[in-house]
């Protein structure tokens, strides 16, 4: 079995970082999806691919891999740079403003 061990980003309609410090344990798919003939679905008879476990910490997931000896890759997240505002969206309504209120 494999899985790789990744901490989600967050999603596009996330402005915050809520829900994207939890770590996930994801085994990779054993084989590949069939069709159906006759409804055009999906399928798959692989059931450790819709396993996804979620984690506090990277090595509560990393101990969990090599205690049921699962072979994991890690992947380390990207850092993201903080959008930080000078004045932030107070400054919009501020009455001190010298320039124009625009979007």
């Amino acid at each position: 079995m494999r899985a790789r061990i990744y901490q989600p980003a967050r999603s596009a309609m996330q402005s915050g970082t809520g829900r994207s410090r939890t770590w996930v344990l994801e085994f990779s798919p054993a084989s590949a999806r069939d069709l159906d003939p006759l409804m055009g679905w999906t399928s798959s008879g692989d059931t450790q691919s819709q396993i996804c476990l979620h984690f506090d910490s990277r090595e509560a997931a990393v101990s969990y891999a090599r205690a049921r000896g699962i072979e994991a890759v890690v992947q380390e997240p990207h850092d993201r740079r903080p959008n930080i505002r000078p004045m932030g969206y107070g400054e919009n309504f501020a009455t001190h403003r010298r320039r124009a209120w625009t979007h």
